[in-house]
């Protein structure tokens, strides 16, 4: 649906114009913290109604793009994140913040994005459903590896957590797709806009919880996301092309890992840390879609020959 499409595309701007909001009337947005996870799992189920067992094919068919994208995924990405973080000398609570981040899926805008930079759109709805997938042992099993003794970690409870954030609302879509396939397939770019907006508000919940905190740690959180985000997507890029995968597939990896579920991120830190923890991921919600989009404008213009890159 056009109008649909339309909304999407402005995902950034939606995002950036919430947080403003949220900083200049948080009390709009703090009563609404204890919903952050319950919103997260509404995203994660509208990710699960637009998959079908065709999506789970093209991986069984493909798996060496994959298998590439998810080993830089969850090592590049928490190492990244955990260096950057000693480096800029984050206290624990932002470290903790910036190595969930790094720590977690690729983001479900991430196909989006790949659509409108000339990607491979099956490609990338399978590393995103792999990743989803691994995210519920990984995510918290590297964040409990990487903080160290330092700061505690519920590990037990994080995966409790993601298992019910995540896994159940996936899986929960995934059984009801083939129920409702037609009115999906209709329905798909509303789909994502009703997502998009339960991102947004989650974005400007963290934003009100941390109006007071912004003006000081902002910048210094922000330089952290862009650098975290642009090691992503550079390196991810640069492994591809080295390993000889032809220009669409290195595009599709490379969003793929630069973009992260965030989301999951911010709700995460907000339950086992502190609302400092979340701006991260906050931060990087907001950064992701508008690099992502800024990238895909520029691959746009520069289309693939597809008999050169035919596979």
């Amino acid at each position: 649906m056009p109008f649909f499409e339309s909304i999407n595309r402005l995902f950034p701007l939606w995002a950036i114009a919430c947080s403003i909001v949220a900083m200049v009337q948080p009390h709009w947005f703090i009563s609404l913290a204890p919903a952050i996870q319950g919103l997260l799992s509404l995203v994660m189920f509208t990710m699960g109604l637009t998959l079908s067992h065709r999506d789970f094919y093209r991986v069984a068919r493909s798996p060496k793009p994959i298998v590439v994208g998810m080993v830089l995924q969850f090592t590049v990405m928490p190492l990244a994140a955990l260096g950057i973080a000693m480096l800029l000398q984050f206290d624990e609570m932002l470290t903790a913040g910036m190595v969930l981040v790094g720590a977690t899926a690729g983001g479900t805008a991430s196909n989006v994005i790949t659509w409108l930079a000339g990607g491979r759109v099956a490609l990338s709805v399978s590393m995103t459903l792999v990743s989803t997938l691994m995210s519920v042992a990984l995510t918290p099993l590297l964040t409990w590896l990487l903080l160290g003794t330092g700061i505690s970690v519920d590990l037990w409870g994080m995966l409790l957590s993601i298992l019910k954030m995540v896994m159940v609302p996936v899986v929960l879509g995934i059984l009801l797709h083939p129920l409702l396939a037609g009115q999906i397939q209709r329905w798909e770019s509303a789909l994502a806009s009703l997502a998009m907006a339960v991102i947004v508000l989650i974005i400007a919940i963290v934003v009100a919880l941390n109006a007071d905190k912004l003006l000081s740690l902002g910048p210094i959180i922000a330089l952290a996301v862009i650098a975290h985000n642009g090691f992503g997507l550079t390196v991810a890029y640069a492994s591809a092309r080295g390993l000889g995968f032809d220009q669409r597939t290195a595009r599709t990896l490379a969003i793929e890992v630069g973009m992260q579920n965030s989301g999951l991120a911010v709700a995460l830190a907000n339950q086992f840390f502190t609302a400092t923890a979340a701006l991260p991921g906050a931060l990087f919600s907001i950064w992701h879609n508008i690099s992502g989009s800024l990238l895909a404008s520029y691959w746009k213009r520069r289309p693939v020959d597809e008999k050169s890159e035919h596979q």
